[in-house]
């Protein structure tokens, strides 16, 4: 087997991956940071024989290696066990006992894109805490790579050095949910070994996702810069081999979704809007019977891309929920300065701000353009009608901006909203 070559790095100091917290401590770090005296000379010895092993690999030392890491049950050569605070390969509600990586069970059973988030969520849900050693109670290691053993639901532990037998390499481009990032460094794991699960994009830029893990203190998701924190560059992107096709992505149809309708598409939902900048919508978090916060983050979302009309009804069509599923379209933007619910759509539509029209919307409109210094024109003060006043005042901030002929018109469309309320 050849060994590739990884450089050292430096832990970061807030990072609590296990790669970064094994190397911490042995990093010879002054006392007052967490170092020991003894340190620098252990990871000193522990670079020289590891790149003994190295030089040594044409050779003798090749052998030697070979012959403590074949499988005596297969006899094949199979990657070392790891060194570093990551349980070994073994069987669901025990510690195991150390031995080579498990190989993948062809006839494991098939999985869904949906499933995964499922159940990775669960453990995001429960804080599940960050354990080397310990097992939850549905058997796997409170780790990284129990934690993906889980989510991938493959019935056996398994740990960085193994998990990629059980998947397909993929482009980041590719990535859909469900998908893993994963970063094995097989010269040495104790050194920023560690593996998410792939939530979604969280921007059409593609620069950061949802990433789910299992890190100290606990089972979190969180916005990630692709691919990591650290060592962004050696992740490699994996898809389960047993993913169904299309399962999760194809559009459930559209009598899934509405009042009275309680199922787990209702829940996959409200999990994706909230990947999307839907969260301050659900105050109890996504479930699979419809409510008003279903609609609503539905209706801020098909906002956020322009639409409107029917087509921002808050009820989701195909065109919906394959940029949602996709981690793909425009996010949520933020909820309006003042708002008095908290949690409303942050662009209502264009059909609230036409000559005649009286309610809430233009009121707040009125006030946030006398905030930014755009309210020359009111004589008496922003009010709940619309008025050329209002049209005016519009028409400055737009221009700005920049913009000119119908791009500053004077209505206020989903762009003009949202730098005027960032």
């Amino acid at each position: 087997m050849t060994v590739p070559v990884f450089e050292e790095y430096e832990p970061d100091a807030d990072c609590g991956c296990p790669g970064c917290a094994q190397r911490r401590r042995t990093a010879g770090l002054p006392v007052r940071h967490g170092g020991h005296p003894a340190a620098h000379g252990a990871r000193r010895a522990l670079v020289l024989v590891t790149a003994a092993g190295v030089v040594l690999s044409c050779g003798a030392g090749q052998a030697a290696a070979t012959a403590a890491g074949r499988d005596a049950r297969a006899g094949e050569v199979a990657d070392p066990q790891p060194v570093h605070p990551q349980g070994p390969v073994g069987p669901l509600n025990s510690g195991g006992a150390s031995g080579p990586p498990s190989a993948p069970d062809p006839a494991s059973p098939t999985t869904t894109r949906a499933d995964i988030i499922t159940r990775a969520q669960k453990w995001v849900t429960a804080k599940v805490p960050y354990d080397m050693t310990a097992y939850w109670s549905d058997g796997y290691r409170q780790d990284c790579s129990g934690f993906v053993s889980m989510a991938w639901d493959l019935g056996t532990n398994e740990w960085t050095g193994s998990l990629a037998g059980f998947g397909t390499k993929i482009d980041r481009a590719d990535l859909e949910p469900g998908d893993i990032l994963l970063f094995h460094n097989l010269a040495d794991p104790a050194v920023g070994s560690h593996v998410t699960v792939f939530g979604g994009w969280t921007d059409h830029t593609h620069t950061h996702y949802l990433a789910y893990e299992q890190t100290r203190p606990s089972a979190r998701k969180a916005t990630t810069p692709m691919a990591y924190w650290s060592n962004s560059s050696k992740y490699v992107a994996y898809r389960h081999k047993g993913i169904v096709s299309g399962a999760a992505t194809a559009f459930p149809g559209a009598a899934k979704f509405g009042p009275g309708t309680d199922n787990a598409h209702v829940t996959r939902l409200g999990q994706l809007l909230v990947a999307q900048g839907g969260k301050r919508f659900y105050g109890t978090g996504a479930g699979p019977r419809w409510s008003d916060a279903d609609r609503r983050a539905t209706q801020a979302f098909q906002l956020a891309q322009g639409w409107k009309g029917k087509d921002a009804d808050g009820i989701p069509g195909p065109a919906t929920w394959s940029l949602l599923v996709k981690g793909a379209g425009h996010r949520i933007p933020a909820a309006a300065s003042g708002d008095p619910q908290g949690g409303a759509v942050a662009y209502p539509g264009r059909s609230f701000f036409r000559p005649g029209q009286t309610g809430g919307h233009v009121e707040r409109l009125g006030a946030q353009l006398v905030k930014k210094g755009y309210g020359a024109h009111y004589v008496t003060g922003p009010g709940p009608r619309w008025t050329e006043a209002d049209r005016r005042n519009v028409e400055a901030f737009q221009r700005a901006q920049g913009w000119s002929g119908s791009a500053a018109d004077g209505y206020p469309g989903p762009e003009t909203w949202r730098r005027l309320f960032a």
